[in-house]
């Protein structure tokens, strides 16, 4: 991913205007074009979804490794077939 970090001023007071940050560099996102502007916002929406997804996919795992044990409990009594 991209070195993306928009610092919204939320712990200075609310007349300091929001600032981007990217590569190292900090920019006053409200001075920015609005092309610019508009692809910023595209790439939050992006990492959250990525957020969103992969949250999903940790969720999906553990539930797959609870039944996986289930299934090994479950099989302990049942023979296997000879090889």
């Amino acid at each position: 991913m991209l070195p993306l970090t928009l610092d919204l001023a939320l712990n200075t007071p609310s007349q300091q205007p929001p600032v981007l940050t990217f590569e190292g560099k900090r920019y006053n996102l409200n001075g920015l074009p609005d092309e610019i502007q508009e692809l910023v916002r595209g790439m939050q929406v992006a990492d959250a979804q990525l957020r969103f997804h992969e949250d999903t996919l940790k969720v999906l795992a553990i539930g797959r490794q609870s039944m996986a044990m289930q299934l090994n409990e479950r099989l302990k009594d049942v023979p296997a077939i000879a090889d």
